[in-house]
């Protein structure tokens, strides 16, 4: 059982400017190619950071109200100086935070949530730029067939990971969400198979009406040493 990882799901073939890429250029990249953000590399293809239309966007909400019916913008010293800049080295957001070809979707999604960013790069063991992953290329994983999530829960998960034998545990699927219904041999098990389930790419939920045949969590009674008096 294992995560479909990044180098799976992203775009191979990916748009890139240079530092001194004009500030009208990047524009008309973003436009040509109906993308919202790109990456900018050096002369070795290394992401040094990514230009996004928000960064753009700095331009326009510094300008001053023609009409006097605004007040002036209160920009930080970041977005000022991206207001101010007329190539893709000022205006990026910097650094680059790149994900690696092997990462899983987990790891991508987590940096994704952690640093509030809806791409990113992907570099190679040199940090040359090899591929660019997006929010929606991580989310095709929620479009596999039911079948196959059911195939991999029976194969990878009970059988596999558990040693359970398939045919003793029902897996339904449907829409992405598991249902589990069977008996299991020990009481431990129960929790270990919802989330091994709940792990496997596509899994929307896992309803279980798992059983067991005996409790093992219970704790063992205590042993009086040796010698020792009640």
């Amino acid at each position: 059982m294992r995560h479909r990882i990044v180098g799976e799901l992203m775009t191979s073939a990916v748009v890139h400017v240079r530092p001194d890429t004009p500030f009208k250029e990047v524009v008309q990249v973003l436009s040509r190619n109906d993308i919202t953000a790109v990456p900018v590399v050096d002369e070795q293809d290394r992401p040094l950071g990514v230009v996004s239309e928000a960064d753009l966007l700095c331009n326009e909400v510094a300008q001053e109200d023609s009409a006097g019916l605004l007040l002036a913008p209160r920009l930080s010293r970041g977005e000022r100086k991206k207001s101010e800049a007329t190539t893709a080295e000022g205006l990026m957001t910097r650094p680059a935070v790149c994900a690696r070809p092997e990462w899983t979707v987990v790891e991508a999604a987590r940096a994704m949530n952690h640093r509030h960013l809806k791409r990113l790069p992907v570099v190679d063991e040199a940090g040359r730029l090899v591929g660019i992953v997006s929010r929606s290329d991580l989310l095709r994983v929620f479009l596999r067939r039911d079948q196959a999530i059911r195939e991999e829960i029976r194969r990878e998960v009970l059988d596999g990971a558990l040693g359970i034998a398939p045919d003793s545990v029902e897996v339904q699927v449907h829409d992405g969400q598991v249902s589990l219904a069977g008996t299991l041999d020990r009481r431990s098990l129960l929790a270990v198979a919802e989330r091994l389930c709940r792990s496997v790419d596509g899994v929307v939920a896992v309803i279980s009406h798992l059983g067991y045949r005996v409790d093992d969590t219970l704790s063992a009674p205590a042993v009086a040493a040796p010698g020792s008096r009640g």
